[in-house]
């Protein structure tokens, strides 16, 4: 008999550790006093330009922009933000994301085309890390090279979310780590 407890206990606690995933929905903006940025690049951590079309801080914090929306539900995570300003007339960047683990491709229009972002979810402890790998041109060959970008999503209370990004170092340069607070709207 106790053989069959133990499959329904470990059924039961992996049930739990399901439905306890935080939900991070919400409209969230970055507090620029509370971030930190580390390795290279310095800056206030406030993120991309974003929000209305306010112009970046020095670093890349979070990757998005400082003011974010997120939807969740049990198989999505998205983010979207204004990227572009008012006169520019451009729909606000939106980022969906699988949170199964299987591969998600977004692409965003900038500059002179279509950039590709494929990104694979997964969940440690509480947190959502998200990685993210993004080709560019090789200044000097022209073929394409990879990059990635891990962004893991945390929240410290109901009301304040983190997003820690990594970024590899490009093209032999250093990696570099930058930490955005947001908080609830």
């Amino acid at each position: 008999m106790n053989r069959l407890l133990i499959p329904a206990f470990a059924l039961c606690a992996a049930t739990a550790s399901a439905q306890t995933r935080p939900d991070f929905s919400g409209r969230w903006t970055s507090e620029p006093e509370a971030s930190a940025a580390t390795g290279r690049g310095g800056g206030t951590g406030r993120g991309a330009r974003g929000g209305g079309g306010r112009g970046r801080s020095g670093d890349m914090g979070s990757g998005w922009g400082t003011t974010i929306t997120i939807t969740q539900d049990a198989t999505r995570f998205t983010v979207e933000y204004a990227f572009f300003g008012r006169g520019d007339m451009q729909p606000p960047l939106r980022f969906a994301y699988t949170l199964d683990g299987s591969q998600t491709l977004n692409t965003v229009m900038m500059g002179r085309g279509t950039q590709a972002q494929r990104s694979r979810t997964a969940w440690k402890a509480d947190t959502l890390v998200i990685t993210t790998v993004h080709t560019f041109p090789h200044p000097e060959t022209g073929q394409p090279t990879p990059t990635e970008v891990t962004q893991a999503v945390s929240l410290e209370s109901p009301t304040s979310l983190v997003v820690q990004a990594t970024r590899a170092g490009v093209l032999g340069g250093p990696a570099s780590t930058t930490r955005t607070v947001y908080r609830r709207l």
